[in-house]
């Protein structure tokens, strides 16, 4: 492999070609998950995931920024799949994703509704070798893990706002009353 993107896919594949060495030669405990657009509490803010970004840009009031047309379409997962595989006894690899799709207009737009329906998408070229489409085969996970997505972007989304308006700001507001002493 020689495009751009080649070093992302090659050193996940040597990554998990190291891990399974480790797992056969030194008797070391693993777990192999291929996440999809994972996302949730206590992600970083600034990693640079599309989640984590349109939700920071949107909060900080900043334009969201969306890559190309924004036709391409990803798997949304929220968090639970992998401590679904970190508690059970499969090593893996599991492909740990959301079967149904979204644009990167669509997730602009939930991102929207959830923050501000005001903030701005803003279009900037397109990333050269950018697939077009991801979406996974769970029927392994389903299968051996008994788990598939339970939690819907409109569901989780909101979870993760809350926790990067609060790590951002400070703000505690959607936590519930507040009590005086």
């Amino acid at each position: 492999m020689t495009g751009v993107r080649s070093c992302y896919d090659e050193g996940k594949r040597t990554a998990e070609t190291l891990t399974m060495d480790y797992h056969r030669g030194a008797d070391v405990e693993v777990r192999i998950a291929r996440i999809f657009n994972t996302y949730g509490p206590r992600m970083c803010i600034d990693d640079g995931r599309v989640v984590s970004n349109f939700v920071a840009q949107a909060l900080r009031k900043e334009p969201l920024t969306v890559y190309g047309d924004g036709k391409q379409t990803r798997s949304f997962q929220y968090v639970e799949g992998l401590m679904r595989l970190m508690e059970g006894e499969h090593v893996g690899p599991f492909n740990l994703g959301n079967p149904g799709e979204f644009t990167m207009l669509e997730l602009a737009k939930v991102v929207q509704e959830t923050i501000d329906p005001d903030a701005k998408i803003e279009h900037r070229p397109n990333t050269e070798d950018d697939p077009h489409k991801r979406k996974p085969d769970i029927t392994r996970a389903k299968e051996l893990l008994g788990w598939e997505p339970k939690v819907s972007l409109r569901k989780g989304l909101p979870l993760m706002v809350k926790d990067f308006r609060q790590r951002i700001f400070g703000d505690h507001k959607d936590s519930g009353s507040s009590t005086t002493a």
